[in-house]
């Protein structure tokens, strides 16, 4: 995915490593890679996108109960029931969508999984798949191994505009599938629904596949509800959706998320899913049954939670004359760096962590060519009142 100069030390040893040819132009993660600089530097992690405090007492109540009580064997690879007839009751619930849950959902061991299941199930050798950039580091590579190739579409910075003419030519007979991923990380975009429907309009002309990437569905800002594309009006049966229950209940080391789709669609991805991890815990999977459900103040709560959190970090950096970009949904915000004096992202987040004591990721990872976003700097918000009371101090020593 990055293919201008700047790479890092593990992107050039791949090179020479035993790893196929597919992926050795995308080397270690860069969330890896800063977080473990963080871990290294001892500073505050607000790269990588985990909140540092855990999630619901009675969800990881019930999960401890579920192993202790057994049995902790393999469970349907589609996924238990109960998690399944969750996952269906929430697409009714929040978007009025009705799902079967045996033949239309699909247990996966996290959103990533989930993606890769629906690629490589999807894909064949020659393939198209347009991204809309800036993207998830997840995507190329994974587009790559199924000997497909990836078309990029840029948002426009800072709004992130989608160019809908430039969407439009992106399209041909070679396209197989679109991944959509709203609420948008790293920019927090919420796309609109004039937006969503020229995607539809074009899947239904050249009968391609959206898919949705849709982890932060629960945290959207100012009033903004979200809008699953199984809800937009011709997707309903060419659209797979991918969520999963890290964002939403604080619990990314669990690595339960979930395809929706067609049954058709929904073989795709099962196909694919069954020789990747076959299942996942059945302990985790009855707590998140459970835990989907919830009462609408839980998900009230969060939105109080991630907005309050939001307005603390990034009214503070606006007061220290950073530009930020305010996002609308999920928690993570960029500011442009253009004015700082460091070469490119990359510089300045090794000296954040290093100097400041303040992990970010550098915002070009998440572009094919890194030049289009060596201005902007990323950090998260998903932490506590205190890391990020912390962070702002370090930060305003730093601006001093």
């Amino acid at each position: 995915m990055n293919n201008s100069k700047g790479k890092t030390v593990s992107e050039k040893q791949s090179r020479t490593s035993a790893v196929c040819h597919a992926l050795r132009p995308f080397g270690t993660s860069i969330f890896t890679e800063m977080t473990a600089l963080a871990q290294r530097s001892g500073a505050l992690n607000l790269s990588q996108g985990f909140p540092d405090f855990e999630g619901p007492i009675d969800i990881r109540r019930t999960a401890a109960e579920a192993i202790l009580r057994g049995p902790n064997q393999y469970v349907s690879s589609i996924g238990i029931a109960p998690l399944r007839q969750a996952i269906a009751d929430k697409m009714s619930r929040f978007y009025n969508v009705t799902v079967d849950p045996n033949t239309q959902v699909t247990v996966t061991a996290g959103a990533t999984e989930a993606l890769a299941a629906t690629l490589l199930g999807l894909l064949n050798p020659g393939d198209e798949v347009i991204l809309l950039e800036p993207c998830y580091d997840a995507y190329p590579p994974i587009i790559a191994r199924a000997g497909a190739r990836a078309v990029y579409v840029s948002m426009s910075v800072p709004d992130f505009d989608l160019d809908t003419s430039a969407l439009a030519r992106a399209f041909n007979a070679r396209t197989k599938a679109i991944v959509i991923n709203n609420p948008h990380n790293p920019s927090g975009k919420v796309f609109t629904e004039r937006e969503l429907a020229i995607i539809a309009d074009l899947c239904a002309s050249h009968n391609v596949v959206a898919i949705g990437d849709e982890v932060y569905e629960h945290i959207l800002y100012d009033g903004r509800k979200h809008t699953t594309l199984l809800a937009v009006p011709g997707l309903e049966d060419r659209s797979i959706v991918i969520s999963s229950t890290a964002k939403t209940f604080s619990t990314t080391g669990w690595k339960i998320g979930y395809g929706v789709a067609s049954p058709d669609l929904s073989q795709a991805v099962r196909m694919s899913h069954q020789f990747l991890t076959f299942c996942t815990p059945g302990a985790l999977q009855e707590a998140m049954a459970g835990a989907i459900g919830m009462a609408d103040a839980y998900y009230e709560d969060l939105t109080a939670s991630y907005t309050a959190k939001r307005q603390k970090l990034l009214s503070a950096l606006d007061e220290m004359g950073l530009t930020v970009l305010w996002p609308k949904g999920t928690y993570y915000a960029s500011i442009d760096i253009n004015d700082l004096g460091f070469e490119d992202d990359l510089e300045m987040c090794r000296f954040l962590a290093t100097q400041v004591g303040v992990a970010a990721v550098p915002a070009s990872f998440f572009w094919k060519d890194r030049s289009n976003g060596k201005n902007l700097v990323r950090l998260c918000f998903c932490k506590t009142d205190d890391t990020i009371d912390a962070a702002i101090e370090r930060l305003k020593r730093w601006k001093r």
